[in-house]
């Protein structure tokens, strides 16, 4: 059966996503339909080993990585891949709101595409700091002749043309190596989005987005976030702490090989002590015919409870600083 290509172009039934993780590089191939759903036709998983807290740590490790994902995706699909849309995320990812206008000087003519697109433009050439650069431009709503709360513009007619957007930013370095990784591996970047978008695409309704929704996704090295209200982009964080850090903790804790703790959080761990036994003890294989050591599962429960209590309170953080704390009829996804 001969192997399908896919190009950059838009109309392209069939799209690709990467996903560099810390813990996992996954690779997703799948056709738009003309119902706007997609129908998935190959999956690659492979370990991450070049990436720490969401930034790429090692080049090459990461295009292995990269290559082995896609090589399974590829097969999976019968796919040639060429060109990818990449999730970029990481602590060095930041958010603000800012606020455009464009005076219109031809009356007779109705706001059109243009006009929004050069408003975006105008947010792209704004100073960052050193070293920082912008990845999104998202509007939020707009004013037209001082009438605010309109969320299409689209069509009115109009002298003033104001907008709130949301802007989100990330380090050059971290930018530029993600996209060296991905053409090392000899495949061309389409598009950078950002993870908790990109999630947020995959598994919020527009009705959750427009009741008022916090989109967390607890990833291995980062807890991405986004809140939604009104069906319009509100805040995005990206907190530097994940399943990693949980690991890390029983590492330390319970003082045994990070493999050990791996497995200890995944087959016995859990983030609420007092529902475990104070009698229930794993026992754990001794390094090279050592002595083996017995663990309490509430102790280990403990540990667990410890970080994700932390990293729920940076979540409650955020929520609070957006101002959309009471709004959120949708609660937390």
């Amino acid at each position: 059966m001969e192997k399908v290509s896919i190009s950059h172009d838009k109309s392209s039934p069939i799209v690709v996503g990467l996903d560099i993780g810390t813990t996992k590089i996954c690779a997703i191939v799948g056709r738009r339909s003309k119902d706007n759903t997609v129908e998935i036709l190959g999956i690659g998983k492979a370990e991450s080993a070049g990436v720490t807290r969401g930034v790429v740590s090692n080049i090459d490790k990461t295009v292995q990585g990269i290559t082995q994902a896609i090589e399974i995706a590829a097969s999976q699909s019968n796919v040639e891949i060429r060109v990818v849309n990449v999730g970029i995320a990481g602590q060095h990812i930041k958010s603000l709101q800012h606020r455009g206008l464009i005076t219109r000087r031809d009356l007779n003519r109705e706001i059109n595409r243009k006009d929004i697109e050069k408003l975006i433009e105008d947010m792209y050439n704004l100073v960052m700091p050193p070293g920082e650069e912008i990845i999104h431009v998202l509007p939020q709503e707009f004013t037209v002749d001082n009438e605010p709360g309109i969320k299409d513009p689209i069509g009115m007619a109009g002298v003033r043309l104001e907008a709130n957007f949301h802007i989100i930013s990330g380090q050059v370095t971290a930018v530029k190596n993600i996209v060296k990784c991905v053409t090392k591996a000899n495949l061309e970047s389409h598009d950078l989005i950002l993870e908790p978008l990109a999630s947020s695409e995959a598994v919020l309704t527009d009705e959750e987005k427009e009741a008022g929704v916090v989109l967390v996704d607890v990833g291995g090295g980062t807890t991405d976030l986004a809140i939604f209200h009104e069906g319009i982009i509100r805040h995005t964080a990206v907190i530097p702490f994940g399943g990693n850090s949980v690991t890390e903790d029983i590492r330390e804790g319970c003082s045994v090989m990070r493999n050990i703790a791996e497995m200890l959080k995944t087959r016995f761990g859990s983030a609420l002590a007092e529902e475990n036994k104070d009698n229930e003890i794993v026992c754990v294989p001794g390094l090279r015919g050592r002595e083996s050591k017995e663990i309490s599962v509430k102790n280990l429960a403990y540990v667990i409870q410890a970080r994700m209590e932390e990293i729920i309170e940076h979540v409650y953080y955020e929520i609070k600083t957006s101002g959309y704390e009471k709004k959120m009829i949708g609660g937390i996804v």
